[in-house]
């Protein structure tokens, strides 16, 4: 099956084919960074990772941008009310913004470009605008006219009296059109501004990325992405100065993702909430997470909201467990839920260690679909192998479709857990032919999940400190110590209740005939 992607502009399925063949330029709108990052921060990059990681994998050349957005209302806005320049805040915040990127695994993006290092690319984009006669110098301003574009609201499928149904649009007399953006801002007295031939000001929000997209990947993207809600007014207006500007179509797949939600609170992150006007005490858990990343009662990071609970990569799956396109409903529980479901994983990889002495980790699985992993042989589990790995392609070619992508590791999981207890590897004995079976699958795994990024190095669970680790680790020595001389002592009742306690407490034991192994959840 050759790869098809959703195109909101089209809306529809299309093959994809690059305007250079064998090479893709990613551009997602990124953040404005004025406060610490949430999660709804981490739902593009996260997904756009892994879509990189599969063309990769899948032999393109990919070039993958994210913005910052580093001059802004917002910015300038909360630097006053912090007393704070608002360079200062733009450093601190991208900062804050790249450790959680990190955290998450986000690790293939190529260019963060700052829209302060971009000015003079952008006041030339404004410049052609106005020389075409696409944009108009008014009192310091510079706006786009909306009239001029044949094509304007074909990305979001409005015209102009619709456009201006409902929406909030900036006034200001003398604009051609109620619904003409401004390019170019005069600036206000204190505020931050740059020289142009318009005088001093600084750029609107959409001209900021059609100068930093096509300085860097050309006049017509291979894939531009961003949440659903920048389809309008930002890609909108992000495409029609574009393609006035250079003559060229602008993107050749637009792609948005669906946005986080919190039940009844609404977007996670937006400016607005279906809990907004409730007070906080009255709200559930959930909402008052939801309202903490989105800056309303607090302004908690993921760091701080989510980390401590969760670990990064159990937040990964999370995000990539429906397809991209559809809505993420959060909840602490439902992240639980996902973490749940990967001590499944965790726990094959330390019964293959314990059965090889190797690490998962360390296994060298194949990087690219052309050197997948050889499937050689005629035992049970190999025949099921290619299946596995042709369905999580063919996931990944529909759309990419991670969550159809996961739920075929999640099977492949299964079925080698079967494979081990069936052929008792697990108790010591060493069948040469059932080894090598469990060495394909688990390389095969490590490939397939590498596609996604995941599970590439071991996992630090959120918890005590090394210090409590130790303590954790000679209390519960002690616990097993007493359970086993109560099992000796043929004193089941107190055996079991160790056990059912500690089970309580979501401590799983785990008796072997070298010993009794715990582990918690």
């Amino acid at each position: 099956m050759s790869l098809r992607v959703y195109n909101t502009l089209t809306r529809e399925k299309e093959d994809f084919q690059t305007v250079e063949p064998g090479k893709v330029g990613v551009y997602l709108c990124g953040p404005t960074v004025y406060k610490p990052a949430h999660i709804g921060h981490m739902v593009g990059p996260v997904i756009f990772d892994a879509i990189k990681k599969y063309l990769v994998y899948s032999g393109y050349d990919v070039t993958y941008v994210v913005n910052i957005t580093d001059v802004d209302d917002k910015l300038i806005n909360k630097a006053a009310e912090k007393g704070t320049t608002v360079e200062a805040l733009a450093e601190e915040m991208t900062a804050d913004y790249l450790e959680n990127l990190a955290a998450m695994g986000v690790d293939s993006v190529d260019q963060f470009p700052k829209a302060t290092d971009y000015i003079d690319r952008m006041l030339d984009v404004v410049g052609t605008l106005v020389d075409k006669g696409h944009a108009y110098p008014l009192d310091g301003d510079v706006y786009f006219a909306v009239e001029t574009d044949d094509d304007y609201g074909k990305l979001s499928g409005r015209n102009l009296d619709e456009t201006l149904a409902g929406t909030r649009v900036e006034t200001k007399s003398g604009k051609r059109h109620p619904a003409d953006f401004a390019l170019w801002k005069g600036t206000k007295e204190g505020e931050i501004a740059w020289d142009s031939p318009w005088g001093p000001g600084r750029p609107g929000w959409h001209i900021e990325c059609t100068a930093m997209s096509t300085a860097i990947l050309g006049d017509t993207l291979d894939i531009h992405g961003g949440g659903l809600d920048l389809k309008f007014p930002h890609h909108e207006n992000e495409l029609a100065q574009s393609e006035c500007c250079t003559g060229q179509p602008y993107v050749r797949y637009w792609m948005h993702n669906g946005l986080m939600q919190s039940g009844g609170a609404g977007k996670v992150g937006g400016a607005h909430s279906a809990a907004g006007d409730t007070p906080t005490e009255e709200l559930s858990a959930d909402e008052q997470v939801a309202n903490k990343l989105a800056g309303s009662a607090g302004a908690e990071s993921i760091k701080a909201a989510v980390f401590p609970h969760h670990p990064p990569e159990t937040v990964r799956f999370f995000l990539l467990g429906t397809h991209y396109r559809s809505p993420i409903d959060f909840s602490m529980e439902r992240i639980a839920e996902v973490g749940k479901g990967l001590d499944q994983f965790y726990r094959l990889f330390e019964t293959y260690e314990r059965i090889t002495g190797k690490s998962f980790y360390d296994l060298e699985a194949p990087k690219t679909r052309e050197t997948t992993t050889k499937i050689e042989g005629d035992g049970a589990l190999l025949g099921q192998l290619a299946g596995f790995r042709d369905r999580f392609l063919a996931a990944m070619d529909d759309d990419f479709n991670t969550g159809g992508a996961i739920g075929v590791l999640f099977e492949l999981r299964k079925a080698v857990g079967s494979f081990v207890a069936k052929s008792k590897l697990d108790s010591g004995e060493k069948d040469e032919a059932a080894l090598a079976e469990l060495e394909t699958a688990m390389t095969l795994l490590k490939e397939l999940a590498g596609v996604i990024g995941v599970f590439g190095k071991p996992v630090e669970k959120p918890g005590a400190s090394n210090g409590d680790d130790a303590f954790t680790g000679e209390l519960m020595d002690l616990i097993l110590e007493v359970r086993q001389i109560a099992r000796k002592a043929k004193n089941f009742d107190i055996a079991d209740t160790i056990r059912d306690r500690l089970g309580a407490l979501e401590v799983t034991l785990e008796d072997r005939a070298e010993g009794t192994e715990w582990r918690r959840g």
